[in-house]
């Protein structure tokens, strides 16, 4: 019995360490520069080990992402779940789905055990990537939280059409990840120089200037088109 139990806690060791040198290195390189070789070493394991534990890459990159996003969309259900049985009825605050959505996701940044700043950044990084896979996968992963909460934004903006709020959200979806994505992200798309990068890493100055930026964009005046008619 206590070597079966000593088996089973070192394989769950096992598994751990391939997820958290995979977390690393998936971060740190991208899903395609980074191999199963690169990952086994950092892990000090065999390839065997991956393959029992994973099968394949594809698939140990999805169990990196759902070990934290199981864990994240739960909380942010719960959040939800709270505020609305306090409104009782009553439309939320844009400003309490907005925080419950993307502020749960910047906080965990604190949160060591549940990935910290490590699964943020692979999280930035690869919604800012293509891969056409990984994609789908995180998009199934988020349906279900991102359909409440859209319901939650439709409730609380009832003058704002519901296409424009799903345009908004899907906007700040992408303002979200390459803020998470962190300085590397900022150097791609401007010249402009940073000059305390230390602050650019805080954060308890990301998230007030991110919640202020989305917010800023939820609650903007409603584009104007031009008629298409003749």
């Amino acid at each position: 019995m206590a070597e079966a139990k000593a088996g089973e806690s070192q394989s769950v060791d096992t598994r751990e360490r391939i997820l958290d040198a995979a977390e690393r290195l998936f971060m740190a390189n991208g899903y395609e520069g980074t191999s199963m070789r690169q990952i086994t070493g950092d892990a000090g394991v065999n390839l065997a080990a991956v393959n029992y534990h994973f099968g394949s890459k594809e698939s140990l990159m999805q169990e990196v992402f759902r070990r934290r996003l199981d864990w994240l969309n739960e909380e942010r259900m719960r959040i939800l779940d709270e505020l609305e049985r306090e409104a009782a009825g009553k439309p939320l605050k844009p400003s309490q789905i907005v925080d419950g959505f993307f502020g749960t996701l910047l906080r965990l940044a604190d949160n060591e055990a549940r990935g910290g700043m490590t699964f943020l950044r692979l999280l930035g990084r690869t919604l800012t990537e293509p891969s056409e896979f990984i994609h789908s996968f995180l998009a199934q992963e988020y349906r279900v939280v991102i359909e409440r909460y859209k319901t939650a934004l439709f409730k609380a903006l009832p003058d704002v059409p519901k296409a424009e709020i799903v345009w908004r959200f899907h906007f700040m979806l992408g303002a979200t990840s390459y803020a998470i994505a962190g300085i590397d992200a900022l150097r791609i798309v401007t010249d402009w120089q940073i000059e305390d990068e230390t602050e650019m890493k805080q954060l308890d100055r990301l998230l007030p200037r991110l919640m202020s930026f989305l917010l800023g964009g939820l609650r903007a005046p409603l584009p104007q088109f031009e008629s298409s008619g003749g």
